[in-house]
């Protein structure tokens, strides 16, 4: 081959592997644009892992247990036995941080109908107590022990079931021109409430509509305007126009594995079934998501404290014995937020106004376990691309392994192996598919020198923003 000839080869040579270059470069701009983002409230809500339901409403002082489709159809007879005489929200929230979480979502409304805040907008409020003559407000308060311990603050709005209204299952019952008028007056009175809830406490981190939030389209008041005009940067859920994130698809405090955070639908709908493909075999979608869904929306996995052998969201006397014992409690922090969703444990104050001291006493327990678990690496890294190799200081025990992608550039591992290396050589620790905001995996002990993550199937470069181990003994 002459000089000139030569020259030319390698001049097509490289215009092959420039295009070969620009191909898979597109290609992979491709694969990464087409992946939904979370918005940073959904990344707030995902770093978070730990919410708290805090749940009150009047029935908590009635002396009568709870039972939810009587609570629903039945007015209280007396509000102001609304009188806790040791009242202390910040014994609440201290009890929270002290748990570990890092939300807490106050029910400032709840099937009885009545709201825990100053409102012009209904008399069945605050206002309406005998309790500090009528100038408490519990959200208020909620919200300023949130700041004060540095927890960010959520309120959850009950809108489709109202005992005091007569509203059931977000409507008034009947079609005559009195029906209409009762519905026109509640769907208004509701916007008003959002919007002094929205204007008048600052910034919300979530909202949380009870049971989802019908708009005008399906008779009910239009909350989703009035929350995208005045709390922009919120977490919303959710009605059947928006949700941005989903329930678990069971109250276990659970999901299985894999659970991805993106959905095939913008909504869950109100109820969990406006589709049926989300309510069918036992709201199987909600629970595990799908890997190449349309729309970011993690999942969440929830809870009471007050859960074993019971299912108490809702304080009642004597019940102590349903508090979940600890190791309950790390089992659904293991099957929650280690497998990619946040946890929410309802928590319920008692009639004297404090969190019962058996459940302060368990969410210490709780928040001092996932510390001990978690604050003693074995050794730590993060990196980009198809493979990670993780140095042990010296062979030793290892037992658990934690997974993290940088999901702010989306979720975008599909298959990956955790491979250990032993005096034998590798060994297959275990072939997954999400990693998400967080994966950890549990295993018997055993003695390894070096441990690789192979992710052999992405969309676009895999971004692992943590790749940590351990040996955590039970």
């Amino acid at each position: 081959m002459n000089a000139t000839n030569l020259k030319s080869y390698l001049l097509l040579l490289q215009a092959w592997i420039f295009f070969i270059g620009l191909f898979f470069c597109s290609n992979q701009a491709i694969a990464q644009s087409q992946l939904p983002l979370p918005t940073p409230a959904q990344l707030h809500w995902q770093n978070a892992e730990l919410a708290a339901l805090v749940c009150w409403d009047l029935h908590v002082f009635d002396g009568v247990f709870y039972v939810q489709k009587e609570a629903r159809i039945t007015p209280v007879k007396d509000y102001n036995s609304f009188n806790p005489q040791k009242y202390d929200m910040d014994q609440w929230i201290k009890s929270l941080k002290d748990g570990g979480f890092k939300i807490a979502i106050f029910t400032v409304s709840h099937e009885t109908g009545f709201f825990f805040h100053q409102s012009d907008a209904t008399p069945y409020c605050m206002k309406a107590l005998k309790w500090q003559d009528g100038k408490g407000d519990i959200l208020r308060d909620f919200k300023a022990s949130c700041e004060k311990y540095g927890i960010l603050p959520g309120v959850y709005i009950g809108t489709r079931w109202n005992a005091f209204y007569g509203i059931h299952d977000f409507n008034v019952h009947g079609a005559n021109e009195f029906a209409q008028n009762r519905q026109k007056h509640y769907n208004t009175m509701i916007e008003k409430i959002v919007r002094e809830i929205f204007t008048n406490y600052g910034d919300w981190a979530m909202v949380w509509f009870d049971g989802g939030a019908h708009g005008p389209e399906q008779g009910g008041p239009d909350v989703l305007s009035v929350f995208e005009k005045y709390q922009p940067n919120c977490l919303f859920y959710h009605n059947l126009q928006r949700a941005d994130m989903r329930w678990g698809g069971s109250e276990s405090g659970t999901v299985p594995y894999p659970c991805w955070s993106t959905f095939p639908y913008p909504s869950t709908g109100a109820g969990e079934s406006a589709k049926k493909e989300i309510h069918a075999n036992n709201f199987q979608l909600l629970k595990t998501g799908v890997p190449d869904g349309k729309y970011f929306m993690p999942a969440m996995s929830d809870a009471p404290l007050r859960g074993n052998g019971g299912h108490d969201w809702f304080w009642e006397p004597n019940r102590e014995s349903t508090i979940f014992p600890l190791e309950i409690l790390i089992e659904k922090y293991y099957k929650s937020v280690g497998h990619n969703t946040s946890l929410i444990l309802g928590v319920t104050p008692n009639p004297d106004g404090l969190m019962p001291e058996s459940d302060v006493k368990r969410l210490k327990e709780f928040g001092d376990e996932i510390k001990r678990r978690f604050s003693s690496p074995i050794a730590t890294t993060s990196g980009t691309g198809e493979k990670l190799t993780l140095k042990l200081p010296r062979t030793q025990k290892v037992n658990q392994i934690v997974l993290l992608e940088d999901i702010a550039k989306g979720e975008r591992v599909r298959k990956f192996v955790l491979e250990g290396k032993t005096k034998n050589g590798w060994q297959t620790i275990f072939e997954g598919s999400c990693i998400g905001h967080k994966f950890i995996h549990r295993f018997d002990a055993i003695d390894f020198s070096k441990i690789r993550l192979q992710i052999s199937e992405s969309r676009g470069t895999p971004q692992i923003k943590e790749f940590t181990v351990y040996n955590v003994e039970d």
